[in-house]
């Protein structure tokens, strides 16, 4: 069974190596609380399942990295908080150890993200604050990056968009102190500083500390700058404003379909179970119908048994 994940990529815990003390099932596979110190030096502590990580545990890494949360068949789910060897921290939900849901991430530099998480990356409505300018962007991401309709909060006004890639792009509009309005549109450009010499396509910034997997961040298109082109200004009219962001609709993939038939599995089994135990227990019925025993009449003068004594 898989001992590690985010942190700790290729530990396996081939049970039953390391050294464990705990509960164990009827199979000797742990089960209930126990503490484990994996072959490759990491450690978990917390609740087992049927040889499982499954309940709520801390996993510490030997490189330093902590996940302290729920599990369930030894991936990180539920609520969990991960903090990584540099400082940065991660605080949300979790699924098949990947970040998924609704969670905060806390970058070493201060910079923050609050939003929603889809199968590790940034993914629907989303909150990023850059410290040291004091900036923040809200809005839609997809894939990791800001996609779609936005708003850049500055101390002195925003910016209200669209963007691509990260990038603002297309119409748009700035307000100051919602009394004037600045419309234009950005366009995105080839960076006249940049070497092009066989870049057929842009690559992606690899920006970031190197503890920080690249799933977190995956940066700015390589080349391209966005320049404001501004056409008119007039009063601030909300009417005016485009299109603000709305949440991304998140289907149900087909991993999540099957834990959902294996939850009604599950179920089944225990309600079958349930039924069988029952059944065993239960008083098995007479032969005999019962309109006959109440109709019989002993023969004067025989000892004959009462029937209903001897289950008859």
């Amino acid at each position: 069974m898989a001992e590690g994940g985010e942190g700790g990529e290729g530990a396996q815990d081939i049970y039953p190596y390391g050294d464990y003390e705990g509960g164990r099932d009827e199979n000797l596979d742990r089960h209930g609380f126990g503490s484990a110190l994996l072959p490759n030096g990491d450690i978990y502590e917390g609740d087992y399942y049927h040889g499982w990580r499954h309940g709520k545990g801390m996993y510490c890494f030997k490189n330093g990295a902590r996940y302290t949360g729920g599990w369930r068949k030894g991936l990180k789910s539920g609520k969990g908080e991960f903090l990584y060897p540099d400082g940065t921290r991660y605080v949300g939900d979790w699924k098949k150890d990947l970040k998924h849901g609704q969670g905060t991430y806390n970058f070493v530099n201060g910079d923050t993200y609050e939003g929603c998480w889809y199968k590790g990356l940034r993914h629907g409505l989303g909150t990023y604050t850059f410290k040291v300018i004091n900036v923040s962007h809200y809005g839609t991401w997809i894939e990791g990056r800001m996609q779609g309709p936005g708003i850049y909060n500055y101390p002195n006004y925003r910016y209200h968009g669209s963007f691509e890639k990260n990038l603002p792009k297309g119409p748009g509009c700035f307000t100051f102190d919602a009394k004037y309005m600045q419309h234009g549109f950005y366009i995105n450009i080839r960076d006249p500083a940049f070497d092009y010499v066989g870049a057929e396509e842009l690559e992606l910034k690899e920006e970031g500390a190197e503890n920080v997997p690249e799933v977190e961040d995956r940066g700015n298109p390589k080349g391209i700058v966005p320049i404001w082109r501004a056409r008119t200004i007039t009063d601030y009219k909300t009417e005016l404003l485009p299109p603000e962001p709305v949440p991304i609709p998140v289907h149900e993939s087909e991993e999540s379909l099957i834990d959902i038939i294996d939850y009604l599995q599950q179920q089944y089994e225990r309600d079958k179970e349930d039924m069988e135990e029952e059944e065993e227990h239960r008083p098995a019925p007479s032969p005999v119908p019962q309109e006959i025993v109440a109709d019989f009449e002993p023969i004067p003068g025989v000892d004959i048994p009462d029937l209903r004594k001897i289950g008859i």
